[in-house]
């Protein structure tokens, strides 16, 4: 049953990694880039410190420090612990898929991007859906964007997409949680 579950994940990861052209691929490997959205980070920040004042900013950029570092580690631990080639990293699929990411990586599964930016997009989404309600859908589908992008440029499967955005949702939620104790106790008491 898993051999099924990864094969069609390959025939999905080779059917969206096709899609892609040339003419697409400088703004792909832009979104892909860890550092592209800086300014939308900035800009959450000024609205967490907007709402909410600079003592609640502090506790927020100590728990969103907590919550990247955390997902960045559980995702090694993951990518180690199974060990699932990259599909740039697979011989056999040399041929038939399009890289064009600027390195390959080792491991894949699952996909740290997916679970960072989820991550972000639930907790900033919750922090901030009083005052701007509709905000978690847009940081959702960039999210979903940032995401596919790992697909786009050949260094993961659609699995480690999925998995990668489920584990950020969880992990964005609970330390939003986190955050909304955090300032009762210290902030608002």
């Amino acid at each position: 049953m898993i051999e099924q579950l990864l094969e069609y994940d390959t025939e999905l990861f080779l059917f969206l990694n096709n899609l892609g052209s040339e003419a697409w691929d400088t703004l792909w490997l832009i979104i892909t880039d860890k550092l592209t959205f800086i300014p939308l980070y900035a800009i959450l920040l000024f609205l967490l410190y907007k709402k909410f004042g600079v003592k609640s900013l502090l506790v927020f950029v100590i728990v969103v420090a907590l919550m990247i570092t955390f997902t960045d580690q559980v995702t090694n631990m993951f990518k180690r612990g199974f060990e699932r080639p990259r599909p740039c990293g697979v011989p056999d699929l040399a041929d038939q898929l399009r890289f064009i990411a600027v390195r390959c990586g080792k491991y894949g599964f699952f996909s740290g991007h997916s679970s960072n930016s989820m991550a972000a997009a639930v907790f900033a989404g919750l922090a901030l859906r009083t005052e701007y309600k509709n905000l978690i859908f847009i940081l959702l589908f960039w999210s979903a964007v940032v995401a596919y992008s790992r697909i786009y440029v050949g260094v993961h499967y659609p699995l480690d997409i999925v998995c990668g955005l489920t584990f950020g949702a969880i992990s964005g939620f609970l330390f939003y949680k986190l955050s909304q104790y955090l300032l009762r106790r210290f902030v608002k008491a």
